[in-house]
């Protein structure tokens, strides 16, 4: 029996007290509930991977303006479904800024994270024409917008990116879109995760084919500007964060507060349509609705339906960050460049013990440093090395959920603690040790 840190028999019960058949397929919030169960019957201090949640203090700028807008009595007062305005307008200004793209206030929708954003434009664009029913996953990705799409009885296709990079991409799509059958195309850049990042030349394809086939493209920003080997810090300076917005109107833009701004806990974001798809009609909408375009069926009829709203007072918190962005007052990507310093840390105790990066290469350039890294240990599937590592402490999800067909785990930096470095390093010696490569 091999020398693990943490006993393999209270491991594997307390894996089975979760009755869960394939631990490939666990969610996220499986794996950790796991963990922290294993964590109080064991004393070992798990180094935790598992969750993509921030990790850092929130932007303090939108707290004081929180705070500001709760002690004026904000609270009282329903907000605006469309929004405050105010925050309309710094979303309109952060997209000029950030991403060079003109989006009208109008079209800049304060949603309760982007999670909210993803559903109701999933809601919206498989009811515009009754032939296209199906939502299409550039894969890897968020394992909960498929969820969502469940929830919602709703259809999807999807498909790994792994080997359709670059002008491999364009068949790979069409092969899909010709079926007729689309409403849209999802995908994260950053990818959550696997940290790819989708080139001009692929969002181009994207775009084009958008155009062709007449689907609308819903771009997960959510990790924005957080491709760290290019400083995308300087308002209304190049570099930009590339978007599909530069080869389409057909697009949804969704952009978090959570991350870039360290604002998860407030339940906020913003989904920024574009002006000419936000005043289309389309049939599927007229008869359901009796009439409306795109965007004011997204506000009047799904957002009303869903929450009447965004929370008040986050919203004031958002326009504050926005604004003190876009002044060059706030860089808030310095504040989470620390997510790529951990990475790279990271990736450095894996690979000298054995390990290996999955997705590894943009296009020939090594994946950045940052929230997200996947990998991989030869000889093992997903499944086989999540469990494994869980013998050592270490927690991360199965590459399975994220709709890849790679052999390995997503790892996520953001609960990382200074001093789980040497731990790591400590334990995945002997787990290089204990699992010799053939």
């Amino acid at each position: 029996m091999k020398n693990t840190p943490i006993d393999r028999k209270l491991i594997d019960e307390a894996i089975n007290s979760f009755q869960i058949n394939d631990l490939a397929k666990a969610t996220i919030r499986e794996v950790k509930a796991i963990a922290a169960h294993a964590e109080q019957l064991s004393g070992v201090e798990f180094i935790k991977m598992e969750m993509g949640v921030p990790g850092l203090p929130p932007s303090e700028i939108g707290v004081q303006a929180e705070i500001e807008a709760l002690n004026n009595g904000i609270a009282s007062l329903y907000p605006e479904i469309s929004g405050l305005p105010e925050l309309k307008k710094e979303a309109s200004n952060f997209v000029k800024a950030f991403i060079n793209i003109d989006i009208s206030p109008e079209s800049c929708i304060p949603v309760t994270g982007s999670m909210q954003g993803s559903y109701a434009s999933f809601m919206v664009c498989t009811q515009c024409d009754d032939k296209k029913d199906t939502i299409l996953f550039i894969d890897p990705g968020f394992p909960v917008q498929k969820q969502q799409l469940i929830v919602m009885g709703e259809k999807y296709e999807t498909f790994d990116v792994y080997n359709y990079r670059g002008k491999k991409l364009h068949d790979k799509l069409e092969s899909f879109l010709k079926k007729g059958n689309i409403s849209a195309i999802v995908y994260s850049n950053p990818n959550n995760p696997s940290w790819i990042c989708l080139k001009d030349e692929e969002l181009k394809i994207i775009g084009d084919l958008a155009n062709q086939y007449d689907v609308i493209i819903l771009e997960d920003l959510a990790y924005f500007a957080m491709d760290f080997r290019s400083d995308m810090s300087t308002p209304y300076q190049p570099p930009y964060q590339p978007s599909v917005a530069n080869y389409t109107d057909n697009y949804v833009l969704m952009i978090s507060g959570s991350k870039a701004f360290s604002y998860a806990g407030q339940r906020i974001g913003v989904t920024c349509i574009s002006d000419k798809l936000y005043h289309r009609a389309y049939p599927g909408l007229t008869k359901r609705y009796g009439g409306g375009t795109f965007g004011s069926i997204f506000v009047q009829r799904i957002l009303y339906a869903l929450t009447s709203g965004t929370s008040h007072s986050a919203q004031y918190a958002m326009a504050a960050m926005l604004k003190a962005a876009c002044a060059g007052k706030y860089n808030f990507l310095n504040d989470v460049k620390v997510y790529g310093e951990r990475a790279r840390k990271l990736k450095d105790i894996f690979l000298k013990n054995g390990f290996y990066l999955v997705y590894d290469n943009d296009l020939g350039d090594p994946v950045a440093d940052g929230f997200y890294f996947t990998i991989g240990y030869p000889g093992m599937t997903s499944g086989e090395l999540m469990k494994e590592l869980m013998y050592y402490g270490v927690s991360a999800i199965s590459l399975v959920t994220t709709g890849s067909n790679q052999k390995g785990l997503r790892a996520c930096t953001s609960f990382i603690k200074d001093h789980q470095y040497a731990q790591l390093e400590e334990r995945m010696k002997l787990f290089y040790k204990n699992n010799p490569i053939k």
